[in-house]
């Protein structure tokens, strides 16, 4: 007759226990590097090293020996990437102290959290976050990353009194691109295709009045100046401003109201929301369509109609000329090619 083995032999007891040994061994936790583990945080380590959270776990607990890759990897993380000072949450608490919005909060976090799990801000020299940014192909992505760190650096200067390794880092060049825009017939075609006069009538805030992501999400039904024409809106930096709130947009938006009574926004969407709308109203029409395209829109349309870049940078709440020059560049181009008489006759 079998005898019977009780449940808990092999399920709740240790390796070293079911062979009788006094205690679990400690080969692998007395290395001193080993002991590290135990004062970084994992997920960090984690995205590192590359290593699963399994086979970390048993090399910390000690039932596993680590690989020469993984001291290797430890020994590199604590050496050239882990700082004394948890600066990802020191910065991002010094950002919030002078109220950023939480989209730039949430750009920080990602792109300087990169920076940080890659490179040893403390140890870093110039070569080595010139490797950093070198990773990326993108001149965009580059350049972003250049201005977070940038940014992270002057102020590591002012509260640790600690020199800057990117001060006489200049930015990566970046190209100058004609960027898309629609026209106003396939502004018309979009709001034809969507179905919801909410949609329909976002579009066209999104044309008329040039309002990025975060502003047209947050409208609420205080901020519409029924009377003048305008929007009252939280643009860059908390600053309050208005936009013009054109005829098209207020036809639907009061139709879209007489349907839907707000308790916050106007729309019932959040910014997600209103981006997830779009992604599927391009992948339907095969027409880009994102925040960005429709305030290039916004502008170029302008510029077509004759305003000149100085009135347009006012309705649309641009800080300088440069950014409207560029979005409008084509239209210039066009404008000026009517003038144009071939030189060979």
């Amino acid at each position: 007759m079998n005898s019977i083995i009780p449940a808990d032999a092999f399920g709740s007891k240790k390796k070293w226990q079911r062979l009788g040994l006094n205690q679990r061994p400690r080969a692998y936790e007395t290395s001193d590097q080993i002991q590290l583990l135990n004062k970084i945080t994992l997920n960090d380590f984690l995205r590192f090293s590359k290593f699963s959270k399994g086979y970390i776990s048993q090399v910390k607990s000690g039932y596993r020996p680590p690989s020469k890759r993984f001291l290797k990897a430890l020994k590199e993380y604590t050496t050239k990437v882990k700082t004394k000072r948890d600066y990802l949450s020191l910065f991002l608490k010094s950002r919030q102290t002078i109220e950023v919005t939480e989209q730039t909060l949430e750009y920080y976090q990602a792109k300087l959290g990169r920076f940080l799990r890659e490179v040893n801000a403390d140890k870093a020299n110039r070569q080595d976050i010139e490797t950093f940014l070198l990773q990326f192909e993108n001149p965009g992505n580059r350049h972003a990353y250049h201005r977070v760190i940038k940014t992270f650096y002057n102020w590591r200067e002012e509260i640790y009194d600690l020199p800057s390794p990117v001060k006489k880092l200049k930015a990566p060049r970046l190209g100058k691109p004609i960027l898309p825009a629609l026209t106003a017939d396939q502004v018309s075609f979009l709001i034809n295709t969507v179905e919801k006069v909410r949609d329909k009538a976002i579009i066209a805030v999104f044309t008329e009045s040039g309002l990025r992501l975060s502003e047209l999400a947050n409208v609420k039904p205080e901020d519409i100046d029924w009377t003048n024409g305008t929007i009252k809106v939280l643009g860059k930096g908390r600053k309050e401003a208005l936009a013009p709130l054109g005829e098209k947009t207020q036809y639907y938006i009061k139709i879209w109201l007489q349907e839907y009574q707000p308790k916050e926004t106007i729309w019932g969407l959040n910014k997600w929301g209103i981006t997830s709308m779009l992604r599927r109203l391009e992948k339907t029409t095969g027409i880009t369509c994102n925040p960005h395209v429709f305030r290039r829109t916004f502008a170029c349309l302008l510029r077509k109609a004759g305003l000149d870049v100085m009135t347009i940078k006012d309705l649309g709440r641009w800080e300088s000329l440069e950014m409207v020059q560029r979005y409008t560049r084509s239209v210039t181009f066009y404008n000026s090619l009517k003038f144009y008489k071939s030189i060979l006759g």
